[in-house]
């Protein structure tokens, strides 16, 4: 809950888009790409609900900012050596457990999945041997549908904020909000037997944005010891019990998660920097390289077991490696045209998507709004198309002859994996479509990608391919069960890069797989509009670094197309889910307004004194939602040098959390007096004041106790960062995001008697430019004339 924010109303979902008015009094989420799913109060500071997951949640802003308090102060100073190399050593060891747990999911979770759909696989294969079409039909389609059923309800029943790839609700937590039940025990354990249903499904979504979640989840609760219910009280613990350090080990958890699906270890760390976190150092990035490290080593050792042939159908498959080191790079004048083509595509195919994904999101919110069997129904909807699909489609195309030149165990293959399947053809002849289609996403891509391979796939069989991946990659994400963006997209790209290295073959020496990488990452690029992670990625999945060059060419060419159309699409996620992110870059019009206009268009400041009433204090928690008050003492004994007479001092901000602290100890003095230092040290610890307190219906004072004092001194953050009246909110904004406050003070621009010492209080909801533009309406003419300029 935001400071000054109203109080929760039943929100209601948007069900239709309004008519655009004229461009003076446009509204500024008239373009749909900003219209969040559920509606907003057109205050300053609108009501904190946002979709976590599938679940509309009740959100708050997380406090990275160190509350120095008097007790704070005297366990800082009394921290023995041994005490702080404790504290170093901790970090480490938890970085390690992140990575080492992450390792060891991801790995049992491809394990599960390769098994899962490899047998399903088999069978449906020796039904087609035998020529019972419809009995491999039948059995396809059946075993799909109750894996997605798990899968679906799970996420419907039991954790809805499971669903989907977490990631921007990863995005948003490192911004400074909290996104609750994002990282519990339940969320984890549904992520993970969901992905495995899911993924065997043959649904079109990959592992890799739920595995980013499951990294953040195990990091979560690790840090915190476990689960709400059930938590380690371990000593050196208690370091941990804040929202900064957590906020560094699910850093740490989202980069392992990168790692374990694409055995990237330094495309991991460069995801987090560039993608998902809003706050970076030196220190963490050493931790975060240390996870990472720490996963390649477990899924190294895990793929040496499996290849010793202990793990079933798991060996070669499921961890994603597409290793195109064998094939001849060389460049050639000619050679750009390709690659600018992939790169112009990439760009305008991928803001494509993330626009026509936006409008299948909006549809799809109608569907699930109308209740949990109206979204399970959407979920088993998508698994029979898909099925159905998937099945039926190899039958369109024609059988290829095998070349002679392999042999007979290479081509054509019965197995679940294979570059030439024979499905329904004679015996020396393959079906290329069933290649792509009847098996699982992972090999669908090592097969498109196959080097050395200029025959193998028919035009028409690419061209179904690309269609189809295009309808299930928009059809698909949204359904309620775990999934993630990556594969789609990586299906997509190499379906139309092939294609092009197809038509282009009399043109370009370079190798068709290879142009199915370009033609993969160019779509990612346009789509999610990452370059520098997206490149180190690449590079170590194919193993090969002559790809360099080209492929920093194909993604600074589709990200720059893709910006001129729309954001990226987890941008477009965040908005749709109304969470509060803080972007980066001001808009340009917010030099244009100071912060002094800000205060002035909210309710003025609620403040307590240092020596304040029960009485006070129990009014103000109960008639007000804020979560920090300003700490003014009126009574200035001697005023310093250079302050005026009669002037109020600002001492600092206390938290609501500390407020209720106070009540639930019962911490009253019946005089009106300044406590000592030892008698706050003998009532509170630094750690209890870490912990999260419930609500003030739940604690009880009596008449008696009303009338007496607390002495708010103690529990005070002195330190607080403030603002001048005068200050631009785009200078007030790049503080605000880059420092990760949840409080920022306005003081005034001069000091008089009578004048307060704080005129307000800026939070995450009066720093976005929706809620400004609302409360401000001339400022949408200034952001429409900065857009023409």
């Amino acid at each position: 809950m935001e400071e000054n924010s109203s109080s929760v109303t039943e929100s209601t979902l948007t069900t239709a888009m309004e008519a655009e008015p004229q461009e003076e009094d446009r509204d500024p989420e008239s373009n749909p790409l900003n219209q969040p799913l559920l509606k907003r109060s057109r205050t300053l500071s609108s009501s904190p609900l946002a979709i976590v997951g599938t679940k509309v949640s009740l959100i708050e802003s997380l406090d990275y900012e160190i509350n120095e308090n008097d007790l704070f102060k005297h366990d800082w100073r009394s921290r023995s050596r041994v005490q702080v190399l404790q504290y170093i050593f901790s970090k480490w060891t938890l970085a390690c457990l992140v990575g080492l747990l992450t390792g060891i999911i991801a790995t049992l979770i491809n394990l599960a999945i390769e098994n899962i759909a490899g047998y399903k696989l088999l069978k449906v294969v020796e039904y087609i041997k035998e020529e019972r079409y419809l009995m491999g039909f039948a059995y396809f389609t059946t075993a799909n549908f109750l894996l997605t059923l798990v899968a679906a309800v799970l996420c419907v029943w039991f954790a809805p904020t499971a669903a989907g790839p977490g990631i921007p609700e990863i995005k948003a937590y490192l911004n400074g909000i909290d996104t609750p039940n994002m990282f519990g025990a339940t969320t984890l354990i549904v992520k993970i037997i969901g992905s495995i249903g899911a993924v065997a499904a043959g649904l079109d979504l990959g592992k890799e944005g739920p595995l980013v979640h499951i990294g953040s989840c195990i990091a979560s609760l690790l840090g915190q010891g476990g689960t709400d219910n059930y938590r380690v009280k371990w000593t050196w613990l208690r370091y941990f019990n804040n929202d900064r350090d957590r906020r560094d080990l699910i850093t740490c958890g989202a980069s392992s998660g990168v790692c374990a699906a694409f055995r990237a270890p330094v495309g991991g760390v460069l995801f987090a920097l560039e993608e998902v976190a809003t706050w970076w150092r030196s220190a963490l990035l050493w931790r975060t390289f240390f996870s990472t490290a720490i996963v390649v080593v477990v899924l190294r050792t895990f793929i040496e077991v499996c290849k010793a042939g202990e793990c079933g159908l798991f060996g070669e498959g499921g961890l994603i490696m597409f290793d195109v080191s064998g094939v001849s790079v060389s460049y050639r004048i000619m050679d750009i045209i390709p690659v600018a083509i992939i790169g112009l595509l990439g760009g305008f195919l991928g803001s494509l998507y993330n626009h026509l994904l936006h409008k299948v999101l909006r549809v799809y919110n109608l569907i699930n709004q109308k209740g949990k069997m109206q979204k399970l129904l959407l979920s088993l909807g998508v698994s029979l198309f898909t099925s159905i699909c998937q099945y039926s489609l190899p039958y369109l195309v024609q059988c290829t002859p095998c070349n002679p030149s392999l042999p007979d165990s290479v081509c054509p293959t019965n197995g679940r994996s294979g570059n030439f399947k024979q499905f329904n053809c004679p015996k020396g002849h393959y079906n290329d479509l069933a290649t792509l289609l009847l098996t699982t996403n992972d090999d669908a891509v090592r097969n498109i990608f196959s080097i050395n391979t200029p025959a193998e796939f028919q035009p028409l069989s690419l061209v179904i391919f690309f269609l189809l991946y295009c309808v299930l990659g928009l059809i698909t994400f949204g359904i309620a069960v775990p999934s993630g963006l990556f594969l789609p997209i990586i299906l997509m790209g190499s379906g139309y890069g092939r294609l092009i290295g197809l038509l282009m073959k009399p043109y370009t020496n370079l190798d068709q797989g290879l142009l199915a990488v370009l033609g993969a990452a160019s779509l990612m690029s346009g789509s999610m509009r990452m370059t520098v992670s997206l490149c180190v990625i690449f590079l170590e999945l194919t193993n090969n670094l002559l790809l360099l060059p080209i492929t920093m060419i194909v993604l600074l060419i589709s990200k720059t197309v893709g910006d001129s159309f729309n954001p990226s699409i987890y941008e477009i996620i965040l908005h749709l889910k109304g969470l509060p992110f803080l972007d980066a870059n001001p808009e340009t019009w917010m030099r244009n307004i100071t912060v002094g206009d800000l205060a002035d268009a909210k309710p003025a400041v609620v403040t307590l004194r240092g020596l304040e009433k029960v009485s006070r204090i129990v009014e103000v928690l109960k008639n007000t939602t804020h979560n920090g008050f300003p700490v003014v003492d009126a009574e200035a004994v001697v005023p310093p040098v250079g302050m005026a007479v009669g002037a109020t001092e600002l001492h600092g901000v206390v938290l609501r959390k500390h407020l209720l602290q106070l009540l639930k100890k019962k911490w009253f003095l019946r005089e009106r007096r300044r406590t000592e230092e030892w008698e706050v040290r003998e009532k509170f610890t630094w750690v209890e004041l870490a912990e999260r307190e419930g609500k003030i219906e739940e604690l009880a004072v009596t008449k008696e106790e009303m009338e007496m004092y607390v002495d708010l001194h103690p529990l005070t953050n002195t330190t607080p960062y403030t603002v001048i009246e005068s200050m631009s909110v785009a200078k007030a904004l790049v503080l605000f995001r880059q420092v990760g406050l949840r409080h920022l003070l306005i003081v005034p621009k001069y000091e008089a008697a009578g004048v307060p010492p704080v005129i307000g209080i800026l939070t995450r909801q009066d720093l976005r430019p929706y809620n400004i533009l609302t409360a401000f309406p001339h400022l949408t003419r200034i952001k429409s004339n900065h857009k023409g300029n």
